[in-house]
């Protein structure tokens, strides 16, 4: 790779969100150097995740437009910032919508991923090092997000955000694992932890309750029991290993109690992926007394309040949360990117749809119509 571009502005193709709620705008941006810790990166994949949607609707947040979103994608390093010594262009690479410094207690921790300097941050719209964007049209700024904003054939991130993965890793593949591939199943695999013949129960089968099925697929549960309220999810699902299939909506009773029924007691593990307090609560009381363990996955509103009986605790069941699967990026990334090279997990069948990036409100389009799982959107340089 030549790196002429170095050290130069970048004048290339990016999907602008303008207002909220207004389908992307394709437009000729700026794209600035990258400074100090920084690494400017040319993206050749990139998909379309729920948390894009979500920010660029802004029905629950700050709005912050104009902006560039996109937080899933694989990409090449283009030209490195000062002090940047562990990439170098032409290194293929995932960028991470949370990020590892390396230096602060979260990151020197075995336990933790919650970096201290880089977990997401939704409302910041601009570079850490200076405050300021690298990208701009006609002079003026547009917003970063969750300091990747992929939907640009190139972009700028933290270099604590970028993981270093295998250059043999198909891109088109394994840019799903920069987000919700990871969450779901980093949160069976990592945390729930499921022993090989248990049950597991997965509370929405969307791409991240689909993941966090695969992973106890892969763990050897011999019960995975899907829960969702939209049953046209559950053929989908049997692809992920899931054998048994709830539907609230059919119950006239909390889904805690058919599957407690179901499973003589309750389940040894259930993981939920969807945010709605009601899924939490029922997600902790269906595992079973004395060894269940529950993860919650899903981002409630702000102003949601879990309540529970204490004695579900006494009584010896466990509740755990996690935050992008327990995955450090950098550490942990290259070693799922290695678990997919060598065939231990699937990610072909999360990938439904694809599109070119000039078409990238197709893929918006799919997720609004709940069609498929992931859209991946191939940059066209």
């Amino acid at each position: 790779m030549s790196n002429s571009t170095a050290g130069k502005v970048i004048k290339c193709k990016a999907a602008v969100a303008w207002e909220a709620g207004k389908p992307l705008v394709i437009e000729e941006v700026e794209v600035a150097p990258p400074q100090k810790h920084e690494v400017r990166l040319k993206i050749l994949f990139t998909a379309l995740c729920h948390t894009d949607v979500y920010f660029w609707e802004a029905k629950g947040q700050n709005p912050l437009f104009p902006r560039i979103f996109g937080h899933e994608a694989g990409g090449i390093v283009e030209s490195v910032g000062e002090g940047v010594t562990e990439l170098q262009p032409g290194d293929h690479v995932l960028p991470v919508f949370t990020g590892e410094c390396k230096e602060c207690a979260h990151c020197k921790s075995e336990e933790s991923n919650m970096c201290d300097l880089l977990r997401i941050n939704t409302d910041r719209g601009t570079m850490l090092n200076d405050g300021q964007t690298r990208f701009s049209k006609d002079g003026k700024p547009i917003y970063h997000f969750v300091g990747t904003s992929t939907f640009s054939e190139y972009t700028v991130s933290h270099v604590g955000s970028v993981a270093k993965i295998n250059p043999a890793a198909p891109l088109d593949k394994v840019c799903v694992l920069s987000c919700g591939i990871c969450t779901g199943f980093g949160a069976t695999v990592n945390v729930a932890k499921p022993k090989k013949g248990s049950s597991v129960a997965i509370f929405g089968l969307g791409a991240v309750g689909l993941a966090a099925a695969e992973g106890a697929r892969v763990s050897g549960a011999s019960r995975i029991i899907g829960v969702d309220l939209n049953s046209n999810r559950f053929e989908e699902a049997k692809k992920f290993g899931v054998n048994e299939f709830v539907n609230p909506k059919d119950h006239n009773k909390p889904v805690q109690e058919v599957i407690a029924e179901m499973t003589n007691g309750g389940v040894d593990r259930s993981v939920e992926c969807t945010g709605s307090i009601q899924a939490m609560i029922s997600a902790f009381e269906c595992v079973h007394d004395g060894w269940g363990v529950a993860v919650l996955v899903g981002v409630p509103n702000k102003d949601d309040a879990f309540k529970t009986h204490p004695m579900n605790f006494l009584n010896e069941r466990t509740l755990k949360g996690t935050f992008y699967g327990n995955y450090k990026p950098r550490t942990d990334l290259p070693c799922v990117v290695e678990k997919y090279m060598n065939k231990e997990m699937e990610l072909d069948k999360f990938i439904t749809h694809s599109v070119p990036f000039s078409e990238i409100n197709k893929a918006f389009e799919y997720m609004l119509a709940g069609q498929g799982i992931r859209c991946i959107i191939r940059m066209e340089h």
